[in-house]
């Protein structure tokens, strides 16, 4: 039988300072631990049957005198009845988790996967992106419903609507659902199978994204009025301008753009190296700089900003910045609409779309792959295998050369690239 220790009071516990196992008396067998760092916790030194246990009983003070010795004799009793404690907590345990997950909504697990998560984001508009699409998409057909519930069919509700028209947007969607319910397997709260999974379920039922025609396009400018715009864009002064006229003369994303900094480039070498972490596809990217943009960046107002284009403040700009600009620029009337969309008002990351088209015409005649390199299209296997011949700088050199060129509205006549 365990030693019975002189019961303490509640204030002679509190003064309890010697490093080590402190018997407290009351029950047989408890002790307040307390460890070199100072932290203090309760343990139940018992023998459950044929070996000596130390069962945890919770940190003082967060765990009172008077309830660590109500937890100890409830131990002591289960012991007695030949029970472990430590198995029985767990099996109370376990069971909770399974009441939790019939009250578990899809809502609720993908928040929480979210938030599990949110330090693996590229950046905050990633981490803020991934749940607002769920948010948008998901949270009004199955948002509600209880994750362990869910099936293929609800998944199929959530989709259809948009692996169609916006299908891109479609399978990122699918593949946060898929996310979610993974961790709501692994964490206990779902055991049926994975209702988002492509192979084996959902690829049975909907077309392979990449052989749905119509795919989503941001609205852009006809390429033959990109000279136009780009002499009005001329006349507007600020950062704003110069970041859009930049990002259009290399064919860039507003997020490369704004994130651009001085050590990035190199005038002598007329070249921007843009880091991994600033692509949207995790690789990093290097732009020739034509002749037009390295007068456009020595021309550039002197900045104590290592930003290229900085905020007033000397920041990053808003990625409201450049938007804004475009907004304005179509105001009273819209002026500069896409007609292949009803004519719908540009928006900035529509000119990728015009510069594409442009190295497509016939007067240009740029192979496809050395455009997909230009735009960092790294998914495709053409750009995968321009990779692999050095990234052909030199004909995308003279690619955004031309481009420049015809920006500035000398266009005609325009030489047929040779590879």
């Amino acid at each position: 039988m365990p030693r019975i220790s002189k019961p303490l009071g509640a204030i002679q516990v509190k003064r309890l300072d010697r490093v080590g196992l402190n018997p407290v008396g009351g029950v047989a067998g408890l002790y307040l631990q307390v460890t070199p760092s100072g932290a203090r916790s309760w343990i139940l030194r018992a023998t459950v049957g044929r070996k000596r246990r130390d069962i945890g009983l919770g940190s003082y003070p967060a765990v009172s005198l008077a309830r660590a010795r109500e937890k100890a004799a409830d131990a002591r009793d289960l012991i007695e009845q030949g029970l472990d404690p430590v198995i029985e907590r767990q099996k109370a345990r376990q069971a909770l988790m399974q009441e939790q997950a019939k009250r578990m909504t899809f809502a609720d697990a993908a928040r929480a996967k979210h938030e599990a998560k949110k330090d693996e984001f590229r950046n905050s508009k990633h981490r803020a992106d991934w749940i607002s699409s769920l948010e948008r998409h998901a949270f009004a057909h199955i948002g509600g419903m209880e994750v362990a519930d869910i099936t293929l069919a609800d998944v199929l509700r959530v989709l259809q609507p948009i692996w169609l028209d916006r299908t891109e947007t479609a399978t990122r969607v699918r593949q946060r659902m898929e996310s979610v319910f993974t961790w709501s397997i692994v964490s206990g709260y779902r055991e049926a199978a994975n209702p988002a999974v492509w192979k084996g379920a959902l690829k049975e039922l909907l077309p392979e994204p990449k052989k749905v025609k119509k795919t989503e396009n941001h609205p852009a400018l006809p390429w033959g009025r990109v000279p136009e715009f780009m002499a009005a864009l001329a006349e507007r002064e600020g950062s704003a301008a110069r970041a859009l006229e930049f990002g259009i003369l290399t064919a860039s994303r507003s997020g490369e753009i704004r994130k651009a900094t001085w050590d990035q480039i190199d005038l002598n070498t007329k070249v921007w190296t843009i880091p991994a972490k600033n692509m949207k596809g995790g690789k990093e990217h290097r732009v020739p700089l034509s002749p037009a943009v390295v007068a456009l960046l020595k021309a550039l107002p002197a900045s104590n900003s290592n930003f290229v284009f900085p905020s007033p403040k000397g920041n990053m700009m808003s990625d409201m910045g450049i938007s804004s600009l475009v907004r304005r620029m179509n105001k009273p009337v819209p002026v500069w609409v896409d007609p292949k969309q009803n004519d719908k008002p540009i928006v900035p990351h529509g000119f990728r779309s015009s510069f594409k088209d442009w190295a497509r015409a016939s007067a240009v005649g740029f192979d496809d792959e050395v455009s997909e390199l230009a735009l960092a299209h790294i998914n495709s296997d053409a750009t995968r295998a321009a990779y692999a011949r050095d990234e052909l700088l030199p004909l995308r050199k003279r690619m955004m050369q031309q481009w420049a060129e015809y920006c500035a509205g000398q266009g005609e006549g325009v030489q047929r690239a040779v590879s």
